[in-house]
């Protein structure tokens, strides 16, 4: 069946009668990342759900289930280009600079991987601290849409500029809320298409501690405190990338088996957006932007860090220069 012939009906009739967006591109000889935004668009212009089971890829010799995730992956990678963004807390109709330049510097770079790692979805709404008066915030089905358009255009973008690139996310505590919160309330309910938020995003690799190799990990979150990106590396004995903390640095270590990298990847968001209202507007020692890293031979080279400027809220700092990443 030729791509160019394959209508609304014909996909609709396909994922009905398949249930796998794998097993549709392959009959209509488009990639995966295409169907699935072909699957997107047609559940937004018909206003239904084209149901999908659980997409098993044996690439990284574990497979997502309907209950669970891989608990770590190793890429075994050697050399290539990594872009790390984390702490995104997407929030309806919030484009953060971060964000643009995400997009930006992956057609720019055209990585090998990209991680989201952790804490993409904030879940507000369910959250375990008591709500701040009468604030409103998102449902969890207008964050879960958010996620998706988003995240949507990363993979649209990572695929735009690498065929081959893979996707990985790395579990983050806010990202544990809606799972959590319907054990706990819903229990009858595992194993329901749509009860796991892993579900909501077949196109990423879910897992929560994620090896490049053996000496570089990317994980959401460890040691806690100013200092740990140095306590992390140190605690480790590798190169360790971590989110959480919404620091954004990078901190060295040199002993006897050479030098080590510990990195914070900061936040995809605004620091001072409404996610983070519970602050109470008090100075925090966060910063926006993401981290890229560069492997040759199998050893992680000096990380990069993509910053948004104090002074321009529309750059971000990159490799000396600011640059203007507002058209994205």
């Amino acid at each position: 069946m030729a791509l160019s012939k394959v209508t609304d009906e014909e996909f609709i009739e396909l994922m009905t009668l398949h249930k796998s967006v794998t097993k549709v591109a392959l009959i209509v000889g488009m990639s995966v990342a295409q169907a699935n935004k072909r699957r997107r668009n047609i559940e937004r212009k018909h206003s239904i759900q084209l149901v999908a089971t659980p997409y098993h890829n044996t690439h990284y010799g574990q497979a997502n289930s309907v209950y669970t995730s891989p608990t770590v992956i190793n890429l075994g990678m050697l050399n290539g280009t990594v872009i790390v963004f984390s702490d995104a807390h997407f929030w309806p109709s919030r484009r953060t600079t971060a964000f643009k330049a995400l997009l930006w510097l992956i057609e720019e770079l055209k990585p090998s991987v990209v991680v989201n790692n952790g804490d993409a979805f904030d879940g507000a709404s369910i959250s375990r601290h008591p709500a701040n008066g009468w604030e409103k915030t998102p449902s969890v089905l207008e964050e879960l849409k958010a996620c998706e358009m988003f995240l949507g255009e990363i993979d649209d973008a990572a695929k735009l500029a690498n065929p081959k690139c893979k996707l990985i996310w790395t579990l983050g505590n806010h990202d544990a809320r809606m799972n959590m919160r319907l054990a706990a309330m819903a229990p009858e309910f595992i194993g329901i298409k749509g009860f796991n938020l892993i579900d909501h995003f077949e196109d990423w690799q879910h897992t929560t501690s994620c090896f490049l190799n053996d000496k570089v990990m990317v994980k959401h979150r460890w040691k806690g405190g100013i200092h740990a990106t140095h306590n992390n590396t140190m605690g480790s004995g590798v190169s360790i990338v971590t989110g959480h903390l919404h620091s954004l640095k990078a901190s060295a270590w040199t002993d006897y088996n050479g030098t080590r990298w510990g990195v914070d990847t900061g936040t995809l968001s605004q620091p001072f957006g409404p996610q983070f209202a519970y602050a109470e507007d008090n100075p925090r020692n966060w910063r926006a932007g993401f981290a890229v890293l560069n492997l040759r031979d199998g050893s992680l080279i000096s990380p990069e860090i993509c910053m948004v400027n104090d002074k321009n809220p529309d750059c971000v700092e990159w490799r000396g220069e600011l640059w203007n990443v507002s058209a994205f």
